[in-house]
């Protein structure tokens, strides 16, 4: 039953090892979700954008991208998000509810079995703070890695997070050699604070106490993520402030030029800001990424076409 539920089985009529009683007694007690696909948008690039239908008329979102070495997906594991960070649009109108651990492998199901795409690594960066959903993310995680499940390793699963202290402490204790991205976006509490209410709970010299603890516990390379707002964040004292902040830790940086949200008055930084920005960190000995720009002709950002349809239905 569980081999067939991770090759996307929809009713127990299609698990035709099992004995017809079996299945009839099953079909009786029990009931298999599946995910309807609401929309659909494909990129010149290969990236697919795909807003979901759940049982209960809840949206959200997944998007599998079309990469050399495979194909990943960043998928959601919450229905809309408390935590308010202003440069995301997945947090307008809050959290509804938690995914369950099903409700998010089917994400990665369902759009391997529409795109005829096998899945190589998991992004849990879609809608939702993973660690807010702690209990169903971290189910989620050892059933994929199952070899009955999906049997992705969990060196290819990747969760971020805004900055849940107590819970990555937690993390730390799971045995689980996944890659944790920390969304850091400022190198002081005054900026952090505006941009991401969680930093009042959680301040920065707090997470980033979490993060060697996080290190020494699992011997795992953080990935400290950075959104480059244009004369907010980008300017060369706060590479350097960021430089101070990280240095002699087993990490790396990823810049992001961020996306423009209808609900806040963000630019993205320029090319030359984002190099001198990169180049500060490289030359302190920080190995440091600028993330890849894809479906930029989609609604690929997080929670933008989640965002859409909700404003349709007005």
């Amino acid at each position: 039953v569980y081999e067939w539920l991770y090759k996307g089985a929809e009713s127990f009529s299609e698990m035709t090892n099992l004995s017809k009683d079996l299945r009839e007694k099953l079909d009786e007690l029990c009931h298999i979700s599946v995910l309807k696909i609401l929309e659909k948008q494909i990129s010149v690039d290969g990236t697919i954008k795909y807003l979901w239908e759940l049982e209960d008329g809840e949206t959200v979102e997944s998007v599998l991208m079309d990469y050399k070495h495979g194909y990943p997906i960043c998928i959601s594991t919450q229905v809309g998000c408390n935590m308010g960070c202003k440069f995301c649009a997945s947090t307008v109108g809050g959290k509804i509810r938690n995914l369950t651990s099903g409700e998010i492998a089917d994400q990665i199901i369902f759009a391997s079995r529409d795109s005829g795409r096998t899945i190589s690594n998991v992004v849990l960066m879609g809608i939702g703070e993973p660690l807010d959903n702690y209990e169903n993310v971290t189910k989620f995680i050892k059933n994929i890695n199952h070899y009955a499940g999906l049997n992705i390793g969990a060196r290819h699963i990747s969760l971020s997070t805004c900055g849940l202290v107590d819970k990555i402490k937690q993390l730390a204790s799971e045995g689980l050699p996944l890659t944790l991205s920390v969304s850091l976006h400022a190198t002081n509490n005054e900026v952090r604070n505006s941009l991401m209410p969680v930093n009042r709970k959680y301040n920065i010299e707090e997470l980033l106490g979490a993060c060697r603890y996080y290190i020494e516990k699992t011997n795992r390379r953080v990935t400290f993520e950075y959104a480059l707002i244009n004369e907010v964040n980008d300017f060369p004292k706060h590479a350097e402030n960021l430089l101070k902040l990280v240095k002699g830790m087993l990490c790396h940086v990823n810049l992001i030029p961020v996306n423009n949200v209808n609900t806040n008055n963000f630019e993205r930084s320029t090319k030359e800001r984002i190099q001198k920005f990169r180049d500060v960190l490289e030359q302190g000995g920080i190995t440091t990424t600028v993330r890849r720009q894809l479906g930029s002709d989609i609604d690929a950002s997080c929670g933008q076409l989640r965002r859409k349809h909700q404003d349709n239905k007005k």
